[in-house]
């Protein structure tokens, strides 16, 4: 691939992130206008390397994220293998 290409598609994705990040907060906003009371519910990782740190505020957020997790872990390891096995 050339550098232009992806240098254009990184910021591209870049873009893309940072507009759906901008849309979700604006959505969260004016969702909070309703004034409807609910439970909140959420979690987090943190990959460092292959090694997910996982948070959450119940069971349930905290299993969707280490599924999700584990599924970006094993497609960082079969892109890296990809990788060095096209370009290494």
């Amino acid at each position: 691939m050339s550098e232009q290409l992806l240098w254009s598609v990184g910021l591209t994705l870049f873009f893309v992130g940072f507009a759906l990040a901008f849309i979700a907060v604006v959505l969260l906003f004016l969702k909070g206008f309703k004034g409807r009371g609910g439970k909140v519910r959420g979690g987090g990782a943190v990959v460092i390397g292959p090694i997910p740190i996982i948070f959450g505020t119940d069971k349930e957020a905290v299993k969707i994220i280490l599924v999700l997790s584990i599924i970006l872990v094993v497609l960082l390891l079969v892109l890296t293998v990809l990788w060095s096995n096209i370009f290494g």
